[in-house]
């Protein structure tokens, strides 16, 4: 009875798009769905609407309110038109920046979200063709914008697009800003409520002048330009895996100084089917195999690849048995920081004014490494958007270095807002140059930075709980764990615990209790234990899943002992799962 409830409902709501004032081929598409025997797919497309929620929209591409279509992405942008208009009555000329990244439909989304805009009174920056989404960020903050949407739905399968959106310092949009933007968009209950017909006079294409300028900034980061100029001929291998990134990374490296840049010519070609990967993703192994063969084809010294809209970067390098390894989030963040703040001390840049920037389930090594060169550490909620707010937050008062989180994402820069694969490309391209200069390769100095602070391994342990049962299973879970938190962790006594719902420090052996400095509260518990293990626990925003964040420590007195320091971080790792139960 509830299912035929439930089938009743979606057919009725699919009816009302074969009256209302949608396209032919949309409506042929519907009559399809409603006369097929299996009602599945009609289900699926209509039994909800698509949100759009802090994050903006993402979902499968398709007919209906619960799919990505012009439609969908049209309300979006007519709730931001009007939001945007009652925020800025002051503003002579309101204006946008619009990006998109190499997915099916991704142009088609921003053409119909600048015809919206435009017909709105607002000014539309759009770019000629894909572009990074960092350099659409950098687009907002360079032109003065008010606002700006990225299409894109990240480095998620092919099947799906999605549709983010900024404010004006070219970070996405965070509290009041999201909250009251979704509140604009669920004013709109009719597709005649939102003004498809643009205004070409306020459509304006940007392209390469928009380029040039962000290459530009990008060339003034570099740390050690002599040791670039000794290491030109680095090789490297480079991938966009089918993205946005092939428009802008390759000309970065060369323009930063570097004449070796291999490509992967199948991977080059920009396609939303993603060809020759089953995940567009650089954190997947499989979807840097094609450049790993090339590395090893070529005897290069680093592979690096790109997401669809290029603001994540994986990168492979070879370890001390010459084997290629990827090098997982956190390292990679590791690297960064320990690089940026090394050089910035070397060269005399460090006056006791700067901070660094990471979300609070990176490693904690990267704190050490702040606090021993007197360099101040913001950890923030999982999220880039988080560090951007930071970064806004400290503009004018304190120098910005770098930020980063363990999904592969990092910012060597505070003039884009976001993640950013060209500068940090460039950047990681810089470190193995000036690593080689000094006589070591990537590894090397990932050993290296281990020995001065310390081993550190990282897990990602994830419980699936579907349904209705699942969502109270994994509600209870994170009930338990607050009412009763473990009293050890591995055979370690947990010594503090951090609840982001409640933004309470306990210190478990004093029972004091202090407050938590953040922006919002978040569903997340910490445990950090005597011997330095951390884990994180919180519930996934977007899938029927706990997520568990473990980092265990260890100590290395040389390179030499990095494979026990890795075997005794696997055994610490096993029995931390079994004392967590998962």
């Amino acid at each position: 009875m509830k299912d035929n409830a439930l089938l009743m409902e979606v057919i009725a709501k699919a009816q009302t798009w074969l009256t209302g004032n949608y396209d032919e081929v949309t409506k042929n598409e519907i009559r399809r769905m409603i006369d097929a025997d299996d009602k599945t797919e009609l289900i699926e497309c209509f039994y909800r609407d698509l949100e759009f929620g802090t994050g903006g929209l993402r979902g499968i591409m398709g007919a209906g309110t619960n799919r990505m279509n012009i439609y969908t992405v049209g309300a979006a942008t007519q709730g931001l038109s009007n939001y945007l208009k009652a925020q800025f009555p002051d503003v002579p000329q309101i204006s946008v920046v619009i990006g998109h990244d190499c997915r099916n439909n991704s142009r088609l989304f921003s053409e119909v979200s600048a015809n919206i805009f435009s017909a709105n009174g607002i000014k539309v920056y759009l770019f000629e063709d894909l572009r990074p989404t960092p350099e659409a960020s950098f687009a907002i903050r360079q032109l003065g914008c008010q606002s700006g949407i990225i299409l894109t739905a990240s480095h998620n399968p092919k099947e799906y697009n999605g549709y983010k959106a900024y404010w004006n310092d070219g970070a996405q949009m965070i509290a009041p800003h999201d909250e009251n933007v979704i509140t604009e968009v669920m004013k709109i209950k009719s597709i005649d409520e939102i003004k498809f017909e643009g205004n070409p006079a306020l459509i304006e294409i940007i392209g390469e002048e928009i380029d040039k300028i962000y290459i530009e900034n990008i060339k003034k980061l570099s740390l050690s330009p002599d040791a670039i100029k000794r290491n030109s001929d680095l090789k490297i291998v480079y991938t966009p895996i089918h993205g946005t990134g092939v428009k802008l990374i390759p000309r970065a490296l060369r323009e930063y100084g570097f004449t070796n840049v291999i490509n992967v010519p199948e991977q080059d070609v920009t396609s939303g089917d993603f060809p020759t990967v089953v995940s567009p993703n650089p954190e997947e192994p499989a979807a840097l195999d094609m450049a790993v063969k090339k590395a090893i084809a070529t005897d290069a010294d680093i592979v690096m690849a790109s997401d669809p809209d290029a603001d994540r970067l994986g990168i492979a390098v070879k370890n001390d048995k010459n084997e290629w390894i990827l090098v997982n989030g956190n390292q990679t963040a590791l690297i960064f920081i320990y690089y940026l703040i090394r050089r910035w001390k070397e060269l005399g840049k460090l006056t006791g004014n700067q901070y660094i920037v990471k979300t609070i389930v990176t490693t904690e090594i990267i704190k050490q490494i702040a606090d021993s060169n007197s360099v101040e550490m913001f950890d923030c909620f999982t999220g880039f958007k988080w560090i951007g707010a930071v970064i806004r937050e400290n503009e004018g008062k304190k120098e910005y270095i770098g930020g980063g989180e363990e999904s592969y994402g990092f910012l060597p820069e505070d003039f884009a807002r976001d993640k950013d694969a060209v500068s940090s490309c460039t950047m990681m391209a810089e470190i193995a140059a000036w690593a080689k200069d000094n006589g070591k390769t990537l590894f090397e100095l990932l050993q290296d930075i281990y020995v001065e602070y310390g081993y550190g391994k990282e897990k990602g342990i994830s419980v699936v709980r579907k349904g209705k049962s699942g969502a109270e299973e994994i509600a209870q879970m994170m009930k338990d764990f607050r009412s009763n938190p473990p009293k050890e962790i591995a055979g370690s006594k947990v010594s503090v615990i951090k609840d982001y719902e409640t933004l309470k420090l306990t210190n478990v052996a004093t029972g004091a209790v202090s407050d938590l400095e953040m922006p919002a509260t978040s569903n997340v518990l910490q445990y950090f234990t005597e011997d330095g293990t951390k884990i994180s626990v919180r519930p996934s925003g977007t899938e029927p899943k706990i997520k568990f964040y473990v980092e265990v420590r260890g100590t290395m007195a040389s390179r030499a002992d990095y494979d026990a320091a890795d075997a005794a971080a696997n055994v610490k790792i096993e029995a931390v799962r079994a004392s967590l139960g998962v």
